[in-house]
Order: structure tokens, then sequence, then C-alpha cells
């Protein structure tokens, strides 16, 4: 844990330190977020021997612009099952100035991209029968507008088309043998390990805390990361048992399994509800047995 102005990229290479010498871990790979893709960083990384699979800033990254704009190669797909449908995905691997780029593309953001910018330039041509000198400090605006040689401001149909190749893309930059789509997959994994933490936190109500002592924060992530192997743990084994796990709907049907005191002829009874799906799949999968449904109580 570091102070709220410690930089990601200057912390991350102590922290790999510390941990390989503590664990003796001889393997690793680093997957990390935008924050991390300082070339020092990196080149720490790789004097390590370490691997690596790190998000790029597709828009501002010159290389990463070239190779979107530029590169036509094949993409592979892939069909992620949610819980409420299906995401299609697809990704290539494409080397650029002797570094290995895995341009990723979600195709439904890719159409939500697509209709936003669509929404943008319909409203854009009406202002513009307005009058132009609004817009300019209109940042979403701004971005399509050309000023031409003569007359106002004109929307710029070039900077339009060169966008829409940015629909739903992301770009990782790595370092391993893994395939275009496995490291794809493993970038897609740090948002379920950010989601496990957030939904554990509300689970253990151990969310807001102000922590004054060092002790108290290790303490919260030591919990944090606790539920996180829990979680695994329980996913593994359900997969095990040739089933889909949902961690939400699981969440969901556990909280549903309530118990009620009912009286009835001067005696009293602990009423269990049935549980869900989710919820019998868990407890089947955590080998835990739920109490009969109906049991007296002993006299006080």
């Amino acid at each position: 844990m570091w102070p709220g102005n410690t930089a990601d990229a200057t912390s991350l290479i102590p922290v790999i330190d510390r941990l390989r010498k503590r664990f003796a871990i001889e393997r690793v790979c680093i997957v990390a977020d935008r924050g991390m893709i300082a070339e020092e960083t990196i080149a720490e990384l790789e004097a390590r021997g370490l691997s690596y699979i790190l998000g790029v800033r597709e828009r501002s990254d010159r290389l990463a612009r070239e190779l979107i704009l530029g590169d036509e190669a094949p993409f592979v797909p892939l069909v992620i099952a949610r819980r409420d449908k299906d995401v299609d995905y697809e990704a290539e691997a494409v080397m650029l100035a002797e570094r290995r780029y895995v341009v990723c593309r979600n195709l439904e953001e890719m159409k939500k991209d697509a209709a936003s910018r669509a929404a943008i330039l319909a409203s854009l041509e009406k202002q513009l029968e307005k009058g132009d000198k609004a817009l300019v400090g209109n940042k979403g605006y701004r971005r399509f507008l050309k000023a031409p040689e003569e007359g106002g401001f004109a929307i710029d149909s070039a900077r339009a088309g060169e966008d829409a190749k940015f629909d739903g893309v992301f770009v990782l930059r790595a370092n391993t043998d893994l395939s275009p789509l496995e490291a794809m997959i493993c970038d897609k994994n740090l948002w379920r390990v950010e989601r496990v933490f957030r939904t554990s936190k509300s689970l253990f109500e151990t969310r807001p805390i102000f922590h004054k002592l060092d002790e108290t924060i290790r303490g919260h992530a030591s919990c944090s990361f606790l539920a996180l192997v829990l979680k695994k743990e329980l996913e593994d084994r359900v997969c095990a048992l040739g089933k889909t796990f949902c961690w939400p709907e699981t969440l969901f049907d556990l909280d549903s399994v309530t118990e009620t005191e009912v009286e009835q002829d001067g005696k009293r009874f602990l009423l269990r509800t049935a549980p869900r799906a989710a919820a019998s799949l868990a407890l089947r999968a955590a080998c835990v047995a739920l109490p009969p449904t109906l049991r007296q109580m002993e006299a006080a």
C-alpha cells in the first residue's frame, strides 16, 4: 500500500522484486493497465527477464495509432459468455518497430462508438446551420471540425473516417508467447479482479473505511485478497462440475436463503427457504450442506 500521490510506474518494480524474493517466484507475467506503460518501467521489466501484457493509450501513442490506422491483417474472433448475453471480441498480433502489439476489438462497443459518433455528427450539422463560433469550445464537436480556406467551419469527413477505426478498439503491448486471444483474456481478467474487490468490500461491509494505521490498511487489503482467492476457488470447483459460474447471480441467490422463526402449538421452529439454482450449485461445489428445511428449536 502506498500514499495516494505515488505513481504506479515507479512503485511497481520494487514490489515485483520483493515478491519474487520472498516467495521464490521464478516465472512472472505482469498484466497491468495503461498507467504502467512508461518506457522506463518496461525497460526494467525486460532487464529482469519478466513477461508483461500492458495496456496502451491507443489514440496518443504514435506507434499504436499507426498500427490501428495502417494495419489490415485479419482478426481472430472469440465469443465470451456473460450473464445476460454473449460478447463478441476479436484480436490480432502485429510486430511494429520490434515491439509486439495485440490489437483487440469489442464488437458490441464498436457499434456503440459508431452510434455515438453518428449522433455527434448529426447534431454538429444542425449546429453549423446556426453558426460555428460556439462549436470550437466543444471538445466533442471540435475533433470533427475543419476550417476551410473560405467561409466558416465544416465537418471533416476524413477525420471522422479515421476516428471510426478506433471503434471498440483497445491495444496491448506484450512480450509473451501467448496467442492474441490469450493475451486479451489475461487483460480482460483485470476488470474481474477489480470487480471482485469491490464486491467483497460490499459483502464484508468494509467500505468505506478511513484508515489511520498501516496495520489496518494491510488487514483491509488482506481481507479483500482473501475474498478474491475464495471466489476463484469456488469458480474453479463449479467449473470442475461442468457448470457455468456467475458470481453476481450466486451472491444474489445465496443472499435469498433465509430462516424464519415460527411458533405453533407452543412450539418454536426454524423454517428455511429453498435455495435457488445458483446457490444450490455453489453449496454443492463447496461441499456445504444446508440444515433441514424445518427444525424444532429447543425450549429456552
